[in-house]
């Protein structure tokens, strides 16, 4: 994946905690409302210096410094407000943008763009702000109090139930339940919300860098390994004639697919009795709904342009640039095997807009592959992060693990601690966090549990 310290808006993560004071978070639409109100009267004003700024830049090549600064403070603050509202921080934020906060905007300083750039800049902002709304949800119209804050160019557009709406449905689920903010939730709400900064910030003149869709954060907290893992080994070149005709090609699997896919249903229901009675799946349903989840991957990803080659039909191991491995069977807790359906509900929520962000993207990267001949690879790593959720997603589904998918927006690294139900035995802690009320310290980490040891009888 691309560094993404190296992009010249930046979102930044000081505060790890995950800790979440449950009065606060309770109230925390009302605690937003200043700042709706807030964010809608500056709104207008950003709206009414738009022209002015566009003109500048286009005559000096540049916004002017005063102008600049002002939009500065407005995405540091729009992204301060979204991450407070879908709990990233627990922080209340400051309508003075000038102090630190515990995840903000860095913005580089300002250099000379090309007036062709300026000069089209609303037609080049136009696609990452649709992708951007699929990441945000709807909250569209500057001027106009939503719930989360967002605000844009048109009231008359409105958007579905994007990410960081499902992030706010389900995150204060999760902090009144637990008392803290699933870190791969937290994560993913802080990438969405670093996007959003870029497309406003690519807007608003504060670099000529066109937005980069990449899911990764600097300096992410460690995670222990999942048992479904995903790697990537692709140059970006795409075959401009496959390409083309990607949805035909498509047509053998999903033959495939839904012939398989009618084996695979009455093998999960056995694979569940099993799994609730011994413990563990058995070893041939295991190896058999492996292969399923691997061939489903691998076509995903030829479909989405994550990967150029044509896969193959049966799922085999490491037979394909996108790699799916999943470990062998081991022991699952019977609670979380019987209740398995229910407690999927909130990960189908958060796939569904994660697929709608990712579906956009597809768009976006099948018209530039067709005329480039390669992927842009922000787009590519935001359908492989999809592809990779999505795999864990069928792995939990199939009980294959009984690890909850991790949101976190990573590829290959994921998280046991991402489930808005109360966690299993073996779950893990996280970074402590300090009260919101109180003086900022370090956090401090608790130790992991050690993974469980391979079943010396799993052949």
């Amino acid at each position: 994946m691309n560094d993404p310290t190296n992009r010249p808006i930046q979102v930044v993560i000081r505060d790890r905690g995950l800790e979440r004071e449950r009065a606060l978070v309770f109230f925390r639409v009302l605690l937003l409302i200043p700042h709706l109100a807030w964010l809608a009267l500056w709104g207008i004003v950003i709206v009414l210096g738009l022209p002015v700024l566009w003109v500048a830049a286009l005559a000096t090549g540049t916004a002017p410094v005063g102008m600049r600064r002002f939009y500065t403070a407005y995405v540091r603050y729009y992204a301060r407000v979204w991450a407070y509202g879908t709990y990233a921080t627990d922080v209340f934020p400051q309508f003075d943008t000038k102090a630190d906060y515990p995840v903000d905007i860095e913005i580089a300083p300002a250099d000379r763009q090309s007036r062709w750039s300026i000069l089209f800049r609303l037609f080049l902002f136009l696609p990452p702000w649709l992708l951007s709304l699929a990441l945000a949800g709807g909250n569209v119209s500057i001027g106009t109090i939503t719930r989360s804050g967002d605000s844009s160019l048109d009231s008359g557009v409105s958007g579905g139930i994007g990410v960081l709406t499902v992030i706010w449905f389900l995150g204060w689920f999760a902090c009144m339940a637990k008392g803290r903010m699933p870190q791969g939730m937290r994560d993913l709400a802080v990438y969405a919300i670093g996007y959003a900064a870029q497309v406003w910030g690519y807007l608003f003149l504060l670099t000529a860098r066109f937005p980069d869709s990449t899911p990764a954060l600097s300096r992410p907290l460690p995670q222990p390994p999942h048992p479904v893992r995903a790697e990537l080994e692709d140059d970006l070149r795409r075959t401009r004639l496959t390409v083309l005709f990607r949805a035909l090609l498509f047509l053998p699997h999903l033959v495939w697919l839904v012939l398989w896919g009618i084996a695979v249903c009455f093998a999960v229901i056995a694979n569940w009795f099993v799994t609730l009675i011994a413990g563990r799946s058995p070893a041939a349903l295991h190896r058999f709904l492996a292969a399923y989840v691997r061939y489903y991957a691998h076509v995903s990803a030829f479909v989405s342009l994550v990967a150029n080659p044509f896969p193959g039909f049966v799922g085999a191991v490491d037979s394909y640039p996108f790699i799916v491995r999943i470990d062998p069977r081991e022991r699952q807790n019977r609670w979380i095997t019987g209740f398995r359906v229910i407690l999927a509900i909130p990960m189908i929520l958060l796939s569904s807009a994660i697929s709608a962000a990712a579906t956009i993207a597809l768009v976006g990267a099948w018209i530039f592959s067709l005329i480039m001949g390669r992927v842009p690879r922000g787009l590519r790593d935001l359908n492989a992060f999809n592809v990779r959720y999505t795999a864990q997603y069928w792995s939990y589904l199939l009980l294959l693990t009984d690890r909850y998918p991790y949101s976190g927006p990573t590829l290959e690294t994921a998280s046991v601690d991402d489930a808005v139900m109360p966690d299993p035995p073996a779950s893990s802690s996280a970074w402590g966090a300090p009260s919101p009320l109180e003086p900022p310290t370090w956090p401090g980490v608790s130790e992991w549990l050690p993974p469980r040891a391979p079943d010396p009888t799993d052949r």
